[in-house]
């Protein structure tokens, strides 16, 4: 197959420096183009990693240029309003988390993109890890297999940290300001402080949401929601439980997000690092006592990939119809509607 033709809509922080600069090392695409308001700023970027064609906008990018795929690295919510308009000109969209403000609005944004003909892949990188791909592929062993029992219980622990861990080093800015974009409008069946923390959760525990239901295999519901905002307990559909705590301590230098995995014979802990790590994976610790012989802890070797750049290659794959997105939009809205029923439990609204 020729090279997956890769546009770029937004090369501001996590555009540039957690998406182009990995798809531009990659042999199976090419960006060809990059559209950025701030127009100044993306004629830096595109000089540095070599893009050939800047415009303004996504608009004249696409009358212009003939894409397979676009990365739009927006503010989720400008997703409701920019993603209608992309749909339909290429097959293969790749956007931020979460897929938009409201519930209702990644719906129609999941439709919109089926009716396009679009595959929509929303970035959990943390299901790109390959610390995640191994824990996923021995869960789900454990579960054919059925030596170490049932699937008994997850918990994620998500403190607060340094997600950055100078990941934006060298991230070009030439100054120039953004204009006004249009964006989602605000919730309305919310009060201010509850509409706040709905938006503060789907954009920082939204991947952990996801993750949970990645981890148990299947969806989920609110069984309980604590009023203090740290702890969220669910129950799949198959009754398995699990629990969320949501920054119970905080760290100014370390990254300690982890998920227990646990089995009625055995358990992994799955050690994710901070967001814009590079070229580091996370850990996967196991713990198999079936009976009968010695208990077995070990700790495999992962390669030094980190999610972003394996989450680029993923993307591609899709886009050469290899493999399915590790999310879709379909699948991205279910967060939105966890999200939302947290907030309906810990609020009342």
């Amino acid at each position: 197959m020729s090279k997956v033709r890769i546009g770029f809509v937004g090369v501001g922080s996590m555009g540039q420096m957690a998406h182009l600069k990995n798809y531009v090392t990659l042999d199976d695409c090419e960006v060809v183009a990059l559209a950025e308001v701030r127009l100044q700023t993306g004629k830096l970027v595109a000089e540095r990693y070599g893009v050939p064609k800047v415009y303004p906008d996504h608009r004249a990018m696409l009358a212009s240029e003939t894409l397979d795929a676009v990365v739009a690295s927006q503010p989720f919510d400008r997703h409701a309003v920019l993603l209608p308009e992309i749909y339909p000109h290429v097959k293969y969209v790749l956007t931020e988390k979460p897929l938009a403000v409201a519930p209702e609005a990644g719906r129609k944004l999941a439709a919109a993109a089926a009716r396009a003909g679009c595959t929509h892949m929303v970035a959990y990188h943390k299901r790109s890890d390959p610390a995640t791909e191994y824990a996923r592929g021995l869960i789900d062993q454990w579960k054919a297999d059925g030596r170490l029992g049932r699937l008994k219980y997850v918990r994620i622990l998500m403190p607060a940290g340094d997600w950055i861990n100078n990941g934006f080093l060298g991230r070009l800015d030439a100054g120039d300001k953004p204009p006004a974009l249009d964006r989602e409008p605000p919730m309305t069946d919310l009060d201010e402080p509850a509409r706040k923390a709905y938006v503060s959760f789907v954009n920082y525990y939204i991947h952990q949401l996801n993750l949970m239901r990645h981890l148990l295999g299947e969806p989920y519901r609110v069984a309980y929601a604590d009023q203090t905002g740290v702890l969220l307990a669910v129950r799949s559909e198959s009754g398995v439980p699990g629990v969320l705590e949501m920054t119970p301590y905080r760290t100014t230098v370390e990254w300690e997000e982890s998920a227990l995995v646990a089995f009625e014979k055995g358990y992994l802990v799955l050690r994710l690092p901070a967001p814009m790590v590079c070229n580091r994976a996370g850990t996967v610790e196991v713990y198999e006592d079936p009976g009968g012989k010695t208990p077995v802890r070990s700790f495999p070797s992962l390669p030094w990939v980190h999610a972003m750049r394996n989450q680029a290659m993923n993307f591609v794959k899709v886009c050469r119809g290899e493999r399915k997105p590790p999310c879709d939009a379909g699948e991205a809205v279910l967060d939105l509607d966890v999200a939302r029923e947290y907030i309906r439990q810990r609020f009342g609204q």
